[in-house]
């Protein structure tokens, strides 16, 4: 059938001005007889178009429409037939009673039904089932996965994908079948989807193995958390399990190269988190990297780049394979490779610079995307002196990326400034020039922060950055770059030397822009007259110029003109309001006014307290602030997400509510990392402890609280336990997070019971016990176990021997209620030993400028000893094991040694989070000695300095 431009034209047209009560019209053809086939496929793809687009169908026309397209099974037109299938699964969510049609749709998923039915029926049925029915189709459904016809058995396979969450116990009975057809023989059965009339379609050839991909995909959802099958499933496939019995004769081969692809990430996640199956990870990683596929040598090569403690080895052996990409023909591989080492060149430069050649040429690719990322991956790898040359390439061809790209090379020229300051000219003339093309917000933003941070950090060019915000903000379309370029030139315009030249800038804003900015505009005009660097003169024409901002038409900015005004006559308002460079940890000030809002009975308690809302410096929210900028360029060069923060809702003792273990990061999550962490995890816990009112006595929340969980359990056992501590002004509070991971048993009364090593008599005394009342399968309980700390003086150092104590009733894994009449049994489970030691009264904080609070505590402040440590095989390992022993957080460049061979790092922290700390420590490595550590720690208490010198011994 041949079409015309003008038909084509014409139709779509029609279908993009449907009306949906028109539509619904033309669906009564659907009752009538004779079934008109050809109308009817029109009507029912308007109806799928409809639903598509957005529009919203009433549940009772839906149900009626339902209803009427189950007529049309009367008729044996295939793709008549495909249409229903496809109508049918998108109104099964809006309409009632779709259960209905469950017998026409398991009539056609019968044996002897046509091919095509089997699979989409399949497809249909698996959509509209309810759970509780899914026992009835079970056989059906485990036939299907081991059909020889692909496109049934993948119909099936993926159909249990998606019911795994709503039925895991039944879906986990299939685990045999779908067994079966990950090991089948190739299957050779695929059907065309076209034609019509009930006659059988001809059969053509399939060589996709895609049943592969699919069945692994199912396996490793059933077996996910049995880490031990999930790793006989890797090494039956990877050719090492020589005594799989899965098949008699040669080991099961994977003949789909997306289920190679599936196999390499399922090993990654099981094998990296064991050191001892590291060196058998890497040798799959490298023989997988000789892949025939382009597909699976790109994967592996990815996952060895990816590895947190990757050997040179590998690494070495990733970067050739994707340095042979980097000359493929297709864009594809090309960009795929490119990609991979621009991530990998942010933490490993040094591995990436043999590559350099290679990426050059990629600067002049048609695609642009390549091209982007071979001159930021260059900017990473190269040197001071090609610097320039890179600069001018990428000057050539800005206009013709999107702003997507536009953004990655904006941070990556701002990661570079701090790298290279004595370019600072060649990298404020680019960006100020990049500020004038065309762009969208998040772009521009990118280039500001960019100039912004060249001024706070190269106090040569501050005063021409600071003019060139000036200018953007004379023409910027964009009122939050408005406000941030404002609010940067009321910080740094008043330390200038000619702060007058500003003044007439912010005041055009306020004449010029709209509320939000006339705003701003008054708060930088203020800190210039409120600046203890001006001149008498300067501050009475920013009087003069604030009076006329009393007359504004809005009242906030009218407001802040006023405040203004008396603040600059008050010289101790000008310390508390301007001049002080503290601020709230939003964080906590959030959850505090959320809670305050949610507390019916918070105006009886008075109004809101910022008591207790820690304080931190501006260079502090900065750094946190660079650390999220820094992950989210992570994320955008890996394609990775960044997970949102967990909500963590305050649960009771025993809520289980959530799927993950309550106020502990998820596994999956991710959150910016750094100092800033303490705060908003402390904030989590102290929401949740004050749930529970005997540990809400204690204070309204912890002093400390760890950053990690302590693994008392392996993840695979029957029951999983983390231990989470909380040190408050007299008490000391375990709270242990236990997931029972057993479907046929529910615990009752789960308690922790703790006896102390050490004796611990008239230092610490066990005051409260609070228990699980009941834990059912995969929904994770808290217990806690509260000590008092009787003697403020002394901090102990001791391990507590810890069981698991609890009541087992047997449960029927479908509703995971106990059987009535079971009254149960005690049980006991061993776990592993906590610690209790100097680092757990430590809390991990940012404290900027170290140095001068090292240099001010003085020598007498201070506490050192070396330390011969024989048992570390690298400085990594060791200065990992140090931050954690003693619980301070690591300046920048503390984890991350740039020589095997010697090291300094810099820890600070607050003692019971008040005291001032720094530790610095010292070390060298040398191969069969060990590491040698020199560390010495200062602190405004000098016992401190002592404890936390003698936790490491």
């Amino acid at each position: 059938m041949s079409w015309k431009k003008d038909e084509d034209s014409d139709e779509l047209g029609a279908l993009l001005n449907l009306d949906r009560s028109s539509v619904l019209q033309e669906a009564r053809v659907f009752n009538k007889t004779p079934i008109r086939p050809r109308q009817s496929r029109l009507i029912l793809a308007k109806i799928l178009f409809l639903l598509y687009r957005g529009d919203s169908i009433p549940t009772e026309d839906a149900t009626n429409l339902f209803f009427s397209i189950t007529k049309l099974f009367q008729h044996k037109d295939m793709s008549l037939r495909q249409m229903v299938y496809l109508t049918i699964k998108e109104l099964s969510t809006i309409s009632e009673d779709v259960i209905m049609v469950t017998s026409s749709l398991m009539k056609d998923m019968q044996p002897n039904s046509e091919i095509t039915y089997r699979a989409n029926a399949i497809r249909a049925l698996c959509k509209i089932v309810d759970p509780s029915m899914l026992p009835g189709i079970e056989r059906l459904i485990k036939s299907a996965i081991v059909e020889k016809s692909p496109s049934i058995a993948s119909a099936a396979l993926v159909s249990s994908v998606h019911l795994f969450n709503d039925a895991k116990e039944v879906v986990r009975r299939w685990g045999n079948e779908a067994n079966e057809a990950l090991n089948g023989k190739s299957l050779s059965m695929g059907t065309s989807f076209f034609g019509g009339g009930a006659s059988q379609t001809k059969q053509v050839v399939s060589n996709s193995n895609i049943v592969q991909y699919h069945a692994i995909g199912l396996l490793y959802a059933i077996r996910q958390h049995d880490r031990m099958a999930v790793l006989k499933l890797v090494q039956t496939f990877s050719g090492q399990n020589k005594s799989s019995s899965w098949m008699s004769g040669p080991s099961p081969k994977l003949r789909n190269n997306m289920a190679y692809v599936m196999l390499i990430r399922y090993a990654v996640r099981v094998m990296e988190a064991d050191s001892s199956l590291l060196p058998q990870l890497h040798g799959l990683l490298e023989e997988w990297m000789s892949h025939s596929s382009d597909m699976v040598s790109l994967e592996a090569a990815r996952a060895a780049c990816q590895l947190k403690d990757v050997s040179s080895g590998p690494l070495t052996r990733a970067v050739s394979v994707l340095q042979m990409f980097l000359g493929s023909p297709r864009a594809t591989a090309r960009f795929a490779a490119i990609r991979t080492l621009n991530s990998l060149a942010r933490t490993h430069p040094e591995a990436v610079q043999p590559c350099n050649v290679d990426m050059e040429s990629l600067i002049t690719d048609k695609n642009r995307s390549v091209a982007t990322f071979a001159i930021t991956t260059l900017l990473n790898t190269g040197n001071e002196a090609s610097v320039d040359r890179l600069m001018k390439q990428m000057q050539g061809f800005m206009a013709e990326i999107s702003d997507e790209f536009k953004i990655i090379i904006a941070e990556a020229v701002r990661s570079l400034c701090r790298k290279f300051p004595s370019k600072h000219s060649l990298f404020l003339s680019f960006l100020s020039g990049v500020l004038r093309d065309e762009g969208g917000y998040d772009f521009k933003r990118a280039s500001i922060e960019g100039i912004i941070d060249l001024a706070k950090n190269v106090p040569e060019c501050k005063e021409s950055a600071l003019a060139h915000l000036c200018e953007f903000i004379e023409d910027c379309e964009f009122s939050k770059l408005s406000v941030r370029v404002l609010y940067f030139l009321g910080e740094e315009g008043p330390q200038t030397a000619k702060p007058s030249m500003y003044i007439r800038h912010i005041y055009n804003r306020v004449v010029l822009e709209n509320a939000v900015v006339r705003a701003a505009a008054v708060n930088a005009l203020a800190k210039f007259g409120a600046s203890s660097l001006a001149e008498p003169a300067l501050q009475q024409s920013v009087r003069v110029l604030l009076k006329r901002c009393l007359d504004d038409r809005d009242d906030e900015v009218r407001d802040r003109a006023a405040w203004a005004l008396r603040m600059m006559d008050d010289e101790r308002a000008k310390d508390k309001y301007v001049r002080d460079d503290s601020t709230f940890a939003l964080v906590v000030l959030e959850r505090r006014l959320v809670e305050y809002c949610a507390d019916p009975n918070a105006s009886l308690k008075g109004g809101f307290s910022f008591e207790g809302v820690p304080r931190i410096s501006r260079a502090q929210e900065e750094e946190s602030r660079n650390q999220a900028r820094l992950e989210s360029m992570d994320a955008a060069l890996t394609g990775t997400t960044i997970s949102a923060p967990t909500s963590n809702r305050p649960a009771g003792a025993g809520g289980s509510d959530s799927a993950d273990m309550p106020g502990t990061p998820t596994a999956g999550g991710a959150s910016a990392s750094g100092f800033m962490d303490a705060f908003e995890q402390q904030a989590k816990y102290a929401s949740q402890l004050n749930t529970i009112p005997e540990i809400a006595a204690f204070g309204s929340q912890p002093l400390v609280s760890s950053l990690k969980p302590v693994e008392l359990t392996e993840a695979e056992t029957e029951y999983v336990v983390r231990c989470v501590k909380h040190v408050y002004d007299g008490h000391i509070v375990f709270q242990f997070d236990i997931t029972n991971t057993i479907p046929e048993q529910v615990l009752e009364q789960v308690e922790v019971v703790m006896a102390a090593e050490e004796d611990i008599e008239g230092v610490l005394e066990p005051v409260v016990v609070v228990p699980v009342p009941e834990l059912k399968y995969d929904r994770p309980g808290t217990a806690y176990v509260a000590f008092a700390h009787t003697d403020p003086e002394t901090f102990p150092s001791v391990s507590f021997a810890c069981t698991l104590k609890f009541i087992v009733k047997e449960c029927d894994p479908a509703t995971g209620e106990p059987e009535e009449g079971d009254d149960g049994f005690d049980e006991e489970y061993s776990l592993e030993a906590t610690d209790l030691g100097a680092g757990d009264f430590m809390q991990a904080t940012y404290i900027p400028d170290s140095h001068t609070l090292w240099e001010s505590l003085g020598a007498d402040a201070e506490a050192i000893e070396t330390f011969a440590l024989a048992s570390f095989d690298s400085i990594e390992d060791c200065i990992t094991n140090v931050a954690e022993l003693l619980g301070m957080c690591p300046l920048e460049g503390a984890l991350k040694p740039k020589s095997k061979a010697a090291h300094q790092a810099v820890f600070t922290g607050k003692w019971m989070g008040r005291t001032k700390a720094v530790a610095r420590t010292r070390m060298t490595y040398q191969k069969g000695a060990g590491v040698t550590m020199e560390l010495a720690v200062r602190c405004e208490d000098q016992g401190v300095s002592e404890l936390m010198v003698a936790a490491i011994a």
